[in-house]
């Protein structure tokens, strides 16, 4: 069963479990390798061109929205690098896609089906190229074992203009409505943080998880947010931890929170749906 980026519960507990550095690191023998799909949308990618590697081969299936084929291309193909040739899908309405990328990519080849990447035209002005690029991927991709929708990563997440940024973050909401996570995570990269999240109820989020001597994936820095509506929150691992404590725009908000040196998961339990955002330790 992978579960490396699902929801999974211990037996007799009501926590949802977590396991984010899954997504960045080697494949390990403490998790099972992960099963996400890779997003990537029309944001500069050159500035964590390691991790985005990293990602790129830990995914399972790999998908551009739009503009986001532009840049792979450019740190790719463009300079005669065949790293991330292997494009499933190109989807979006197509007005950033550069006729040079779209060429380039329907002259690839994917194994082991040997046929070049898929580009769908989608017009529709009532949905964004990301919001097209997750709902392509949530219909016609599955985790193999259970069947269900596979998670999803998406590059560029937070990135950019306020508006989009904004954008990115009401996707977490639209695509995540069941309480537990029933048609896959969606997770934001910015290249500075990893962001998803997290629904009402208790959650545990293992931010060191890889094999003993690995080097952490995450920095200390740590944001709990109640995007949609106010929260109270409860909190353990964290610098300054919290119990039933009020949270609001306009109130209290929990940013720039410090993960303790010695924990391994942060434990949190909300009473309404909230955004967590972990810093990337950079080399």
């Amino acid at each position: 069963m992978a579960t490396g980026t699902s929801a999974t519960e211990d037996a007799g507990s009501d926590f949802v479990e977590w396991h984010p550095a899954a997504l960045v690191q080697g494949r390990n023998t403490r998790q099972p390798a992960p099963e996400f799909a890779l997003i990537v949308l029309n944001q500069p990618i050159k500035n964590h061109l390691a991790v985005i590697r990293l990602l790129w081969h830990n995914a399972s299936v790999r998908v551009a929205a739009d503009g986001g084929a532009n840049l792979l291309y450019e740190v790719g193909g463009q300079r005669g690098d065949a790293s991330f040739d292997d494009l499933r899908v190109i989807i979006g309405d197509l007005d950033s896609l550069s006729d040079e990328t779209r060429a380039y990519y329907e002259s690839r080849t994917l194994p082991p089906s040997k046929e070049a990447t898929q580009v769908i035209h989608d017009p529709d002005q009532y949905s964004t190229d990301f919001g097209k690029a997750v709902a392509h991927t949530r219909e016609h991709f599955c985790s193999l074992e259970p069947a269900r929708p596979l998670d999803i990563v998406a590059v560029g997440g937070l990135g950019g203009r306020v508006d989009q940024g904004l954008s990115q973050v009401h996707h977490l909401y639209l695509f995540q409505t069941h309480p537990r996570y029933e048609d896959g995570r969606l997770y934001l990269f910015s290249g500075e943080s990893l962001t998803f999240l997290l629904k009402a109820g208790h959650h545990r989020i293992r931010v060191r998880d890889g094999p003993a001597g690995e080097a952490d994936v995450f920095d200390k820095y740590v944001g709990i947010l109640p995007v949609k509506e106010p929260s109270r929150i409860t909190t353990k691992g964290l610098e300054w931890d919290v119990k039933d404590w009020e949270t609001e725009f306009g109130g209290h908000l929990s940013t720039s929170n410090h993960v303790l040196p010695e924990t391994q998961a942060v434990e949190v339990y909300t009473t309404k749906d909230v955004v967590f955002t972990i810093a990337l330790r950079h080399a």
